[in-house]
């Protein structure tokens, strides 16, 4: 009887032992899913911009931000502007390499590394913001932009648009075509080739150094971005006449580069955040400056007698005719880019049909 009990004890003692280790097994297995799931990243993110630089500086931080917000603190994000880790015009290359995680910039500062990445930034006389991002997403140009930069191991997002940009700053009047010649301008992309085409020498070198060489006379003339940066880095100081329309930057749009390997390291759901984030900055930015430009003029003109003027018309018929012929030798041998500009000429023609009749006629109702 004693023998009896003693093996029914002993029964219940191993099924609360086996039991035991199920729950511990189960809490383990639970635990470490938990862990996985809450993995934490840290990344840095470098860019063409000073730190903290309103409008394109800021749109990186406000990533960063919403990032850490939305990942509740899973991926974290260090920027840092020209030249903390880096000088401007090796963001591209740095995170090609994987030696950070990301970069912002402008496409076009590339053109040594990919010269067609700068048909992703903005093209003289081109798509404006609102339809370059419709360009972007519903027209095939992400695509044409992810398949740019795969051979560098990017993945690139907008991040962020400027809007319609100024002419530039000059210290001396534009009256016509003859007097475009021997102006050495800081102008980026095809754009510089354009201006130099018609007579000048453009230039290429980040917005930090720009007022320096104004001022010492390393340059005539520059353009930068518009009303509400351009006074902020004091051009009004070194330069005379600002000149209006922006015909070489009609919608000038930032992006954001990211390894790909880091990337894909990522879980699904925060990648989703970063793509969503990316599309909130692009959004943002182009907001801000919209909201932003018109009192920055009003002060230039105002407080600080700034001279604005538009180009004759003759110039700007001269450097649109210029411009076409620049961009049709420059894909005439490179297949990729053929079907890049193909495919945002077919997109402005349809577009421009369509804003005739809605944006433009609205425009001038108003």
């Amino acid at each position: 009887m004693v023998g009896l009990k003693f093996c029914k004890f002993r029964k219940s003692l191993i099924l609360i032992i086996i039991s035991f280790f199920i729950v511990s097994c189960s809490d383990e297995v639970a635990q470490t899913e938990e862990s996985l799931e809450r993995k934490n990243y840290s990344w840095r993110l470098v860019t063409t911009w000073p730190k903290n630089y309103p409008g394109v500086g800021l749109g990186p931080e406000n990533f960063a931000q919403l990032v850490e917000e939305m990942t509740d603190g899973r991926l974290k994000i260090k920027v840092y502007g020209n030249g903390e880790l880096i000088p401007a015009l090796e963001v591209f290359d740095t995170v090609s390499r994987g030696t950070v995680e990301m970069g912002h910039g402008a496409a076009y500062y590339w053109i040594g590394k990919l010269p067609a990445a700068q048909f992703f930034t903005t093209l003289p006389f081109g798509l404006n913001a609102q339809e370059r991002n419709a360009w972007l997403y519903f027209g095939g140009g992400i695509e044409l932009w992810e398949k740019a930069y795969e051979p560098f191991n990017l993945i690139p997002m907008a991040g962020g648009n400027t809007g319609v940009q100024m002419g530039g700053w000059f210290n001396k009047e534009i009256n016509s075509l003859e007097d475009l010649k021997g102006i050495r301008i800081r102008m980026p992309g095809l754009a510089g080739e354009v201006f130099s085409r018609a007579g000048g020498e453009a230039v290429l070198m980040p917005g930090s150094e720009i007022f320096t060489n104004l001022q010492t006379g390393v340059i005539d003339a520059a353009e930068w971005i518009g009303p509400y940066n351009d006074l902020t880095f004091g051009f009004h100081q070194v330069a005379k006449y600002y000149y209006y329309p922006g015909w070489q930057e009609p919608g000038a749009m930032t992006e954001f580069i990211f390894n790909k390997e880091a990337f894909d390291e990522l879980p699904d759901d925060i990648k989703a955040i970063v793509r969503t984030a990316a599309r909130a900055v692009n959004q943002n930015m182009l907001d801000e400056y919209t909201a932003r430009n018109n009192k920055a003029l009003i002060s230039l003109i105002e407080d600080h007698n700034v001279i604005l003027k538009r180009f004759p018309d003759e110039v700007l018929e001269e450097l649109e005719k210029i411009s076409k012929e620049v961009l049709q030798e420059f894909v005439a041998n490179d297949d990729f880019a053929k079907e890049i500009y193909q495919s945002i000429l077919e997109f402005k023609k349809g577009v421009s049909n369509y804003h005739k009749i809605s944006e433009q006629a609205i425009y001038d109702l108003r």
